[in-house]
């Protein structure tokens, strides 16, 4: 067997080390590792030669010259895979991928569980208003405890933007757990597929007006980009909580804001970001009904090893020359299944 005859690189970190130790059982593949000020003459040979390109940076990690666009492809004339840690690909160009004939996989599911706990988490810190009294007891006297009065989620209506593996998993968890109704906008699924998820099948602004809690759970695509604006946050009811556990730029954070500041709905709790980690002085994070975190949902132990061990042995399922399970862009196959064939000698299965 021709020793590390498949290239794989990726650049800052890996999402756990077993991601690592799966690829060096393999005398075929050789794994390189880039950093952000990587110069242009150790980076270039590397990209050049790799055959897969496995992301484990988030996007503002990730130097710009690092993300999957048209111009980065220009110096991987090799590559023909492109692994996104996690279920989003923020920093990929899906359509100038799919243009080169590469093929496009994330690692959805990986960190279902981790998420879910979080939105729910965050679901209940807000219902109870446990930051506010926190706040208002690092910070004042004889807090009155009545000024900090909150609700029950039990029973509820809990609105799912996306019920997929996360999705899934909240609405398993609300209605288990707290009895709450579920609606969900997805426009992917039929009713029937939402219906056995344990939801009901809505439109988005429906949605928006019937929920107490609003849970965003879908990628950021060029559909879901600034889908949650003014318009959509004029929707929701006055006591109605907003969570986000998706990506930044799928809601607009200053029509956020204004509906904030106008309590035209109750609080938000906000774990992704236009930019992140956000600034310190962001006016979001000024507001006392706002729980902020910085991108962490995903970020546990048991999800993170989940998704290495993931990532990993889908890649060496591409790698040897069969389809892998978790592709965002199957339109690309046949190019790519030419592509695979001229670098290894054998199509894909």
């Amino acid at each position: 067997m021709t020793v590390n005859n498949k290239r794989v690189f990726y650049v800052k970190y890996l999402a756990h080390p077993i991601y690592a130790d799966i690829l060096k059982t393999r005398s075929d593949v050789r794994l390189d590792r880039l950093e952000n000020e990587s110069p242009e003459n150790d980076f270039a040979p590397v990209l050049s030669s790799a055959h897969a390109y496995q992301i484990g940076a988030a996007r503002d990690e990730l130097a710009p010259h690092f993300h999957v666009h048209d111009e980065f492809l220009k110096h991987t004339p090799n590559l023909l895979i492109v692994s996104s840690n996690g279920a989003g690909f923020d920093p990929v160009d899906v359509d100038a991928c799919t243009r080169a004939g590469v093929l496009v996989v994330n690692q959805s599911g990986g960190n279902a569980y981790s998420v879910a706990e979080h939105a729910l988490g965050m679901l209940l810190t807000l219902s109870k208003r446990i930051i506010e009294a926190d706040r208002a007891l690092r910070r004042e006297r004889d807090v009155n405890r009545n000024a900090l009065m909150g609700t029950e989620a039990q029973g509820r209506t809990i609105g799912i933007v996306g019920i997929g593996n996360v999705g899934r998993r909240i609405a398993e968890l609300c209605s288990g757990l707290l009895g709450m109704k579920v609606l969900a906008y997805d426009p992917y699924l039929s009713a029937s597929e939402i219906e056995a998820r344990g939801a009901e099948k809505v439109e988005l602004d429906d949605l928006l007006r019937r929920s107490d809690y609003v849970s965003i759970n879908c990628p950021l695509t060029k559909e879901s980009r600034g889908m949650i604006g003014a318009k959509q946050f004029a929707l929701m009811q006055p006591h109605a909580y907003f969570i986000t556990t998706a990506r930044g730029f799928i809601h607009d954070e200053n029509a956020l804001l204004d509906a904030l500041r106008a309590k035209t709905i109750a609080g938000a709790g906000l774990d992704v970001w236009s930019k992140e980690p956000p600034a310190p002085e962001h006016p979001l994070l000024q507001l006392d009904n706002v729980l902020a975190s910085p991108h962490t949902a995903g970020v546990t132990r048991e999800a993170r090893e989940n998704m290495g061990r993931i990532a990993a042995e889908q890649l060496l399922t591409a790698l040897d020359g069969k389809r892998p399970p978790r592709i965002i862009n199957p339109e690309v196959w046949p190019h790519y299944s030419e592509r695979f064939a001229r670098t290894f000698g054998v199509a894909p299965k």
